[in-house]
């Protein structure tokens, strides 16, 4: 298959209406080696996005974009905007930690900090000044775990370590302490992809009953999961963004034949 025939431009949806966060003609580099080439795209208000595409096609690094986690790699410099709710968040005036707080972010690997599951959830909420009494604390603790699908299960050792958990509970105790401090968009980095299937099919649920309440970006390597919990679907190929769609239109009729050869299995 002739690779080269990448497009000039982007196929699909890539605009919508109230979009909470987009980016414009957006490069990524590392270094000398450029990471994304000209990405534009805009996400939903309270939609749920997947991003696929092979391994090293440039979906996590734009995840990671969105929040300006590249910040803490050397090297990397970002051309283009970003944007959240018309605010450029790579301008100079942009304070990280709080953009950080809006657009939170679950990684690959669960990592629950060394503290109680209690401390875990009420850290954020606490650096933040979210609350002035224990009693809101543990009101925001304790409703951050129910959201996240995982009260039932620690309600009874909110002190014990948060390490102590099996990986899908530590991936939901990581969803709470990402919602504990009220963010508008949730990034999720390969979330599953770490996890057994049943405590995968719970971090699914989850996201579709957070979709009410948040923008969520999924990074995945699985189709299927792509298919069971995103409303759009953007698939990248060597760092650039090929098509964007509506899930399910664009994994029975994509537009680019390169995403017809990835959905088919012809390379990935």
């Amino acid at each position: 298959m002739d690779h080269k025939a990448l497009p000039e431009t982007t196929v699909g949806n890539v605009f919508v209406p109230n979009a909470r966060m987009s980016t414009r003609n957006v490069n990524v580099f590392y270094g000398v080696k450029q990471a994304l080439t000209g990405v534009t795209v805009d996400i939903g208000e309270k939609e749920v996005i997947a991003f696929i595409g092979p391994s090293g096609c440039g979906k996590s690094t734009l995840l990671r974009s969105l929040n300006r986690m590249n910040d803490t790699i050397e090297g990397c410099r970002l051309e283009g905007k970003v944007l959240l709710d018309e605010t450029n968040i790579y301008d100079s005036s942009v304070d990280v930690v709080a953009l950080r707080a809006r657009v939170g972010i679950v990684f690959q690997k669960p990592n629950p900090f060394p503290k109680s599951i209690f401390e875990n959830v009420a850290y954020g909420p606490r650096i933040h000044g979210l609350t002035t009494t224990k009693a809101e604390l543990n009101e925001i603790v304790e409703s951050s775990l129910l959201r996240a699908g995982i009260w039932d299960e620690v309600k009874d050792r909110l002190n014990q370590p948060g390490t102590g958990l099996s990986g899908g509970q530590q991936q939901r105790l990581c969803i709470a302490r990402a919602i504990a401090v009220s963010p508008e968009v949730i990034l999720m980095d390969e979330p599953c992809s770490a996890l057994d299937p049943i405590a995968t099919a719970k971090v699914e649920q989850l996201i579709s009953e957070l979709r009410s309440e948040y923008t969520i970006v999924i990074v995945t390597h699985s189709m299927q999961q792509a298919a069971r919990v995103s409303d759009r679907t953007a698939y990248f190929h060597l760092g650039k963004l090929i098509e964007v769609g509506r899930t399910k239109e664009l994994f029975i009729n994509p537009v680019h034949q390169l995403t017809q050869d990835y959905i088919t299995g012809r390379f990935g």
